[in-house]
């Protein structure tokens, strides 16, 4: 087993562990990592790129999943790579090629269903992007690099998100996960018939948010495919 779990999102038909394939170099303390032949208008350089950094910073480690393009609040969102650890971690890519039209939308959901959140953007987004995101938001600046490469750095680093709502997170679990954790904490068999969202509320209603993000960790991570739900 390797020292991360990469988990492909609900587009992908299985769930694969690798190891990363795009060699990266430290270039000091402040979170700033270089990865070879990519641009910052190229978005999936940077996110294989940004993926490879999540993995060197956890290196070691088999409890963090990293998911590429998870659905959020059943697929009305996406955020382009998730990696949960003991929070869940969004990070939503802006390369010098896309632009900011979308993003207020996708922040009223990540802002719901995410633990923390982290925008990585090119340059020529960066003020435009502080103006629209909360203090609990962190942000990361694409910067093309010498020899063609990229740099990716903080700029703002994240704290927990206070706006999480439990109702909205719990929609990250399918509902046969669902009511396996209920039957667990000892629901009757005839409550867990019913709808996923009464069962949603009653997760929350039941659950802190650090044992039920526990559980959804664990959900996913025994996953041996994925579906939009």
């Amino acid at each position: 087993m390797t020292s991360l779990n990469d988990v492909r999102g609900p587009r992908s038909r299985s769930v694969q562990r690798t190891r990363p394939d795009i060699a990266l170099d430290a270039s000091g303390d402040e979170g700033v990592l270089r990865s070879r032949c990519t641009l910052s208008s190229n978005e999936g350089s940077i996110r294989a790129a940004l993926k490879n950094k999540c993995r060197r910073r956890h290196h070691g480690r088999d409890d963090v999943l990293v998911i590429d393009e998870l659905g959020l609040a059943h697929a009305r969102s996406r955020i382009d790579l998730a990696v949960f650890n003991g929070s869940l971690h969004g990070y939503e890519i802006k390369s010098a090629n896309d632009t900011l039209y979308r993003l207020p939308m996708q922040l009223d959901i990540y802002s719901s269903a995410l633990q923390k959140l982290t925008l990585v953007v090119a340059t020529r987004h960066v003020s435009a992007t502080f103006a629209l995101i909360p203090d609990w938001c962190g942000l990361i600046e694409i910067v093309d690099g010498p020899r063609g490469g990229i740099k990716f750095e903080t700029r703002r680093r994240s704290s927990l998100n206070p706006n999480l709502d439990p109702f909205v997170f719990a929609h990250l679990l399918w509902r046969s996960e669902a009511q396996e954790i209920l039957k667990l904490r000892g629901v009757a068999s005839s409550a867990l018939n019913a709808p996923r969202k009464v069962l949603y509320r009653k997760l929350v209603d039941e659950i802190p948010v650090r044992e039920l993000a526990s559980a959804i960790k664990f959900s996913m991570a025994s996953r041996t495919r994925w579906r939009d739900h």
